[in-house]
C-alpha cells in the first residue's frame, strides 16, 4: 500500500511555480512548471500578482498529474514552499488590494533603517540590522506611502500565508517565516511589541492571523473548492508551508553539525543548523526554532544571483538564444559552453553581484553591481563566466564571515536551479576550495516541500526520518587545486571593489 502513495511538493519560486509528485523514496515521478511574471516599476522595486501564483499552481499541478498518470487518491499529502518575504495586503477572503512586494523589493530601505535604529533587543537575532526585504519594513512602507491600502487591508501577510489560505480556507502563520522574516522570537516571548509600537506599527498585529504553526505541521486539509481548481482530492492533508530555501535545506539533507546548504536560484541562500546562537556576523540572522524546534538556523544570502543571469539572458543573449532555439536546447547550455572556454579569472574581469543590493555580509541595500576590467578582447563568454565567478565569490565571502564568528563549515551542499550547471558548480568548488555535495534530486526546494508533505501526512515521524528515506547524495564535485591562487587573488579584488564603489552608490 505504501508503495502506491505519493506526495506533492508545491514550490512557488521567483520566476516560476513548480509542482513535483514524489514517491516515498524521494524520487520525482513527474514535474510541472508554470511561469510567474515579475514587474519592476522603479529601480530596486519588484512586484508580482497573487492571482498568478494560483493560476500557475493550477497549470503546474495539472502538468504533473497528466505526466504521471497518478490518481489524486494516491496523493497522501501536500507540502508548500514560497519565496520570502513576499508581502501582500488583502481582504479576509484573500482578494489582493495591490500587487505583492516581492522578496527582493528594496523600496523600504528607509523604513528598515528606522527600525534598526531602535536598537530593540529582538534585533540581536538579525545582527542588529533589519533588511528592507522583511515584513516590518514593508508593512511600514505601505502604512507611510499607501495609508488607504493599509487601512483597507484585513491581512498583511506573505505569499505562503495567502497560498495556505487558498489551499485550506484557513488563515495561519508559518513559524518558519515569522521567526526568520518577522522578528518573532520565542526566547523573548514572541512578537517585538515594543519595537512595533515605537515605529508606528502598533496596530499591525490586528492584521496578522493569530495561529502560528511549525513547519510541516498543522492538521489542515485541502478544501473542496481548491481540490476542484487543482484537480486533487478534497480532504488531502496540507502541511504548513515555509520559506523555499529552508525547505531546500531539508531537501538537501544538510542539517547536521558542520553542514551548510547553498540554495542557488534567483537568489542564493546559505543555511546551517546550530545548537548555539551565532551572533555578530554579517549574516542575515540567527533564528531560534525556525526550521527544527530547539535549534537555531543561521542564514545568509545574496539578493541576486540567478536573476542576474536571467537579466543577462534577457538583455544581451539574443544571439545565443537564436542558436539555442535552432539546436533545441536551453540558452544556458550555449552560454555555459562559451564560459567554459574562458580561463579561470575571466582574463581580468571582476564583477560585483550587487544588482539588488547586498544581503550578506555587508547588509547594504544601496550596493549596486559593478563590472571592472573590461577590454575589447572580452566577449560574451568572459562576461558570463565572470558573473558565475562573482556569485561564487559572494558565497565565499559569506562563509568566511560566518566562520570568523564561530560557525564551523565542513560540508557544502548545493541545490536549486544553479545545481544544473556543471560550469557554475565547478567554479563554486574552485572558488571555495571545498567539495560540493550534490543530491540525486536537484530541485531541493520542491523535494523539501514533498518531505514536509510526508511528515504532515504522518508518513514519517519527523524531518530526520524523512531525510533518511528521501535524500540521496549522488556525487561530489572536487575543487581544482591548480586554480586556488587565481581565485584567491580574484576574491581579494572582489571584496575590495565593494569599498571602492560604496561612496558612489550611497551618493
Amino acid at each position: 500500500m505504501a508503495e502506491s502513495l505519493y506526495v506533492l511538493g508545491i514550490d512557488v519560486g521567483t520566476q516560476s511555480l513548480r509542482a513535483a509528485l514524489v514517491d516515498l523514496n524521494g524520487r520525482t515521478i513527474a514535474f510541472g512548471v508554470a511561469p510567474i511574471a515579475t514587474t519592476y516599476p522603479r529601480p530596486a522595486w519588484a512586484e508580482q500578482r497573487a492571482e498568478e501564483w494560483w493560476s500557475a499552481a493550477q497549470t503546474a499541478i495539472g502538468q504533473a498529474l497528466a505526466k504521471s498518470g497518478i490518481s489524486p487518491d494516491q496523493i497522501a499529502g501536500i507540502g508548500l514552499d514560497c519565496t520570502a518575504c513576499t508581502v501582500i495586503a488583502c481582504k479576509s477572503d484573500g482578494t489582493p488590494l495591490r500587487p505583492a512586494l516581492l522578496w527582493m523589493d528594496q523600496r523600504s530601505s528607509q523604513e528598515a533603517a528606522d527600525i534598526s535604529a531602535t536598537g530593540d533587543p529582538h534585533l540581536r537575532y538579525v545582527s542588529g540590522k533589519v533588511s528592507p526585504e522583511w515584513m516590518l519594513p514593508k508593512a511600514l512602507w505601505i502604512l507611510r506611502n499607501e495609508p488607504g491600502t493599509y487601512e483597507r487591508a484585513d491581512y498583511i501577510v506573505e505569499c505562503t500565508d495567502w497560498m495556505m489560505h487558498k489551499l485550506t480556507g484557513r488563515w495561519t502563520l508559518s513559524l518558519n517565516h515569522v521567526a526568520v522574516k518577522w522578528n518573532y522570537s520565542r526566547p523573548d516571548g514572541g512578537w517585538p511589541v515594543a519595537l512595533m509600537k515605537q515605529v508606528g506599527l502598533g496596530g499591525l498585529l490586528e492584521k496578522w492571523p493569530t495561529e502560528i504553526v511549525p513547519l510541516g505541521q498543522g492538521g489542515a486539509v485541502l478544501t473542496q473548492a481548491a481540490a476542484e481548481a487543482l484537480g486533487l482530492r478534497a480532504g488531502t492533508p496540507v502541511a504548513q508551508g515555509g520559506i523555499d530555501a529552508y525547505l531546500g535545506m531539508l531537501g538537501l539533507g544538510a542539517t547536521g553539525a558542520g553542514d551548510i546548504a547553498v540554495i542557488v536560484g534567483s537568489s542564493t541562500c546559505h543555511l546551517a543548523q546550530s545548537k548555539n546562537g551565532v551572533f555578530g556576523s554579517g549574516a542575515a540572522g540567527c533564528y531560534p526554532d525556525a526550521t527544527i524546534e530547539g535549534l537555531y538556523t543561521v542564514e545568509a544570502g545574496q539578493t541576486a544571483t540567478g536573476s542576474i543571469l536571467d537579466w543577462y539572458r534577457r538583455n544581451f543573449a539574443s544571439f545565443e538564444q537564436a542558436e539555442a532555439d535552432k539546436k533545441g536546447v536551453s540558452v544556458y547550455e550555449i552560454l555555459d559552453a562559451k564560459a567554459a572556454t574562458v580561463p579561470p579569472g575571466a582574463e581580468g574581469l571582476v564583477i560585483r553581484d550587487d544588482w539588488q543590493g547586498n544581503r550578506s555580509p555587508f547588509k547594504d541595500p544601496h550596493a549596486r553591481g559593478l563590472i571592472s576590467g573590461l577590454s575589447l578582447s572580452h566577449g560574451a563568454g568572459h562576461l558570463f563566466r565572470a558573473l558565475y565567478e562573482a556569485t561564487a565569490c559572494g558565497t565565499r565571502h559569506i562563509l568566511e564571515d560566518a566562520s570568523a564568528h564561530g560557525l564551523v563549515v565542513e560540508r557544502v551542499f548545493v541545490g536549486g536551479g544553479g545545481a544544473k550547471s556543471a560550469v557554475w558548480l565547478q567554479i563554486h568548488a574552485d572558488v571555495l576550495q571545498k567539495p560540493i555535495h550534490l543530491t540525486r534530486e536537484t530541485e531541493a526546494c520542491a523535494l523539501g516541500a514533498a518531505m514536509s508533505a510526508a511528515v504532515g501526512a504522518k508518513l514519517f515521524p519527523d524531518f530526520d526520518a524523512a531525510a533518511q528515506a528521501m535524500v540521496a547524495i549522488e556525487r561530489v564535485v572536487e575543487p581544482n587545486t591548480a586554480n586556488k591562487n587565481i581565485y584567491d587573488e580574484q576574491f581579494e579584488k572582489y571584496v575590495k571593489l565593494y569599498q571602492v564603489n560604496k561612496a558612489t552608490n550611497h551618493s
